[in-house]
């Protein structure tokens, strides 16, 4: 189930010869987590460099688009070019500009370049025989994102200098009297190391390529200057691939198929478990219920069964009830935020090419939600007895949005010390404080305003004025036991997903399996709610009427085994072995696993409260 695909930019169409520009875009390594500019490597330079104006998710993203000196016509095939246009004078690189390549190289940096908005993608299998590629499906060919910057072999380094450019177009069907018009519709490169004597410049800047078996790799040392020279070719092939489908090469980079029945059978196992829960209480509650409301027989209730002793406590406000309601009104603004976020990319209105839109609407949205947040958070908090409707609307603006920022900060000055483009500059930086007092600060205190002065919650039974002593508790009723069984089944639910987005974050890959998210989603939402009920019913029975707080904690513990999982992730499928990447690795895995902990929280919590809520009011209190 990918999601539809709705351009995000209206096609280019190119005559022959027409200039096609060739845009750099970042580096970016796996093993460093940590993105840099192009031209923070010494290549070669256009006479002018010009920064392409970018959006809120682009700049977070580490995205820093610039031109190149790359020279690309629309079907003007280029054999071998020198790129710095000196003439049999070849690129010196210093020692410290040796360095840094060949501690890049070591670093397995990838460099992203983009060509009428396509990512540049270098094919992982190579064929001798052209009429068996030809043969074969296209759907079998694997791609990886981006070129490697270079290779090692030994304690050598090995730069690729010389780039085969592969493009593809789609011929267009036009009226005879008309010059025939081209779309580029795929964008592949194979890079080469070609020792600087191979390539034979002359004085036009041309250059020859050797034959495959007679060239040596262009070796860089790091101890001393090397000389070498930057080259390219074109090459272009007329392609079936029509433009409103030319990302389906990219987006199915990763073998999707692998995973399909396993997404399907996790969705078919949370229904079946959730359906067996819903028939087991459903079934219990309709006979206590029963019980309950036979007058003649309410003392032999009252010893067998416990969730009805409770009723004088069960709505008993609990312990920091501003802060509970605020930690709640954030998971309003996320669930918002995330919901809205996930149906608008699955309808394809957030597809890969609108770089950045995904991030940038979900942090807007999330400003904007504020306001449903608020509202939320107040009825809360005055249903819970609060008075102080300023300070609480202060805490729930504040709290989630202070602790991502401050966690942010500190990992952004150690991103800044590293000089990488993955920094946020300062002015982003007082930008988004400006939205997040300018935006979310007001609509949260608009929505406590009103969700405050809205008459609270309708509880069923009234609340003692003395507590009730809460018996000794069985082990199975701890807290922390509780959050193990409770996690298991939303996160079997989303698990498969979670490969995915952490493959997407981590490894630099598409992420477009938003129609198997959208529903993974409401699993999750479903699963959450099923659950969060089980588990309160067992408190109550249990006599405990402390659930307020309980039910919020337990409903989260899926958050517990994603960060159990983002442990697994990080020892076995990324090699990252240096200190600052495993900081941010685990920095911004406590922001998502805090960020899922409220989402799955507040939904358990708000599940837990309706079913509370519902059977107290069916039940004759006397």
């Amino acid at each position: 189930m990918y999601s539809f695909y709705v351009p995000g930019v209206a096609p280019i169409n190119f005559h022959r010869n027409d200039p096609v520009e060739i845009k750099a875009v970042k580096l970016t390594s796996s093993r460093t987590q940590l993105p840099y500019e192009y031209y923070s490597l010494p290549f070669c330079q256009p006479s002018k460099i010009t920064y392409k104006a970018e959006n809120l998710g682009e700049v977070l993203r580490g995205d820093r688009i610039v031109n190149t000196p790359f020279q690309v016509s629309m079907n003007v095939e280029k054999k071998c070019e020198v790129l710095c246009n000196f003439p049999n004078k070849p690129v010196t690189l210093t020692v410290e500009q040796s360095k840094l390549i060949a501690e890049r190289i070591r670093e397995d940096y990838y460099v992203h370049l983009i060509a009428d908005n396509l990512p540049v993608a270098t094919r992982l299998e190579f064929y001798s025989n052209r009429e068996e590629e030809e043969k074969k499906k296209e759907k079998d060919v694997q791609f990886e994102h981006g070129y490697r910057l270079g290779f090692m072999d030994g304690n050598k380094f090995y730069l690729h200098n010389h780039l085969s450019f592969i493009l593809y177009y789609h011929r267009e069907d036009v009226e005879e009297s008309q010059e025939h018009t081209y779309r580029v519709v795929r964008f592949e490169v194979i890079p080469q190391s070609i020792k600087l004597e191979d390539l034979k410049a002359d004085e036009k800047s041309m250059c020859t390529l050797p034959e495959a078996t007679g060239s040596a790799p262009q070796e860089i040392d790091p101890t001393k200057e090397n000389q070498l020279l930057f080259t390219y070719s074109v090459h272009w092939e007329e392609s079936d691939i029509k433009w409103a489908s030319r990302w389906d090469t990219y987006l199915t980079m990763s073998d999707v198929q692998i995973h399909w029945f396993s997404i399907i059978n996790s969705v078919v196992v949370v229904f079946f478990l959730s359906g067996i829960l819903s028939m087991i209480i459903i079934r219990t509650l309709r006979k206590d219920i029963a019980n309950y409301n036979k007058e003649d027989d309410i003392e032999d209730t009252m010893e067998e069964s416990g969730w009805k002793l409770v009723h004088g406590d069960v709505f008993r406000p609990p312990q920091y009830p501003m802060i509970l309601s605020s930690l709640l009104g954030s998971g309003i603004q996320l669930f918002c935020m995330i919901l809205i976020v996930i149906f608008v990319a699955m309808l394809g209105m957030l597809s890969p090419s609108s770089r950045g839109a995904l991030m940038t609407t979900a942090c807007f949205l999330f400003m904007f939600m504020g306001v449903f947040g608020g509202f939320f958070a107040g009825r809360l908090y005055r249903t819970l007895k609060g008075h102080r409707w300023k300070k609480g609307a202060f805490c729930t603006a504040t709290l989630y949005p202070g602790v991502v920022f401050g966690i942010c900060f500190v990992l952004n000055c150690f991103i800044w010390g590293k000089h990488s483009s993955g920094a946020v500059p300062f002015p982003t930086m007082v930008a988004l404080l400006c939205m997040w007092f300018g935006i979310s600060l007001p609509l949260v205190y608009l929505g406590y305003y009103f969700g405050f002065r809205k008459q609270p919650y309708d509880n069923p039974v009234r609340t003692n004025q003395i507590p009730r002593q809460i018996p000794e508790q069985r082990w199975y009723m701890n807290k922390f036991v509780g959050i193990l069984m409770a996690g298991i089944l939303p996160f079997g639910a989303m698990f498969i997903e979670l490969f995915f987005i952490f493959s997407a974050i981590w490894e630099n890959q598409f992420y477009y399996l938003f129609g198997f998210l959208f529903l993974v989603f409401i699993i999750l939402v479903v699963s959450c709610s099923q659950i969060s009920i089980v588990m309160v019913y067992f408190q109550l029975c249990a006599e405990d009427y402390r659930w307020w707080w309980r039910t919020f904690l337990v409903s989260g513990g899926s958050a517990f085994y994603v960060l159990i999982y983002a442990v697994f992730y990080f020892v076995n499928k990324l090699d990252i072995v240096e200190f600052i990447p495993s900081l941010l690795y685990f920095g911004y895995t406590a922001l998502m696993v805090l960020s899922f902990w409220l989402l799955t929280g507040t939904i358990g919590f708000y599940a837990a409260y309706m079913f509370v809520r519902k059977i107290y009011a069916a039940v004759k209190i006397d």
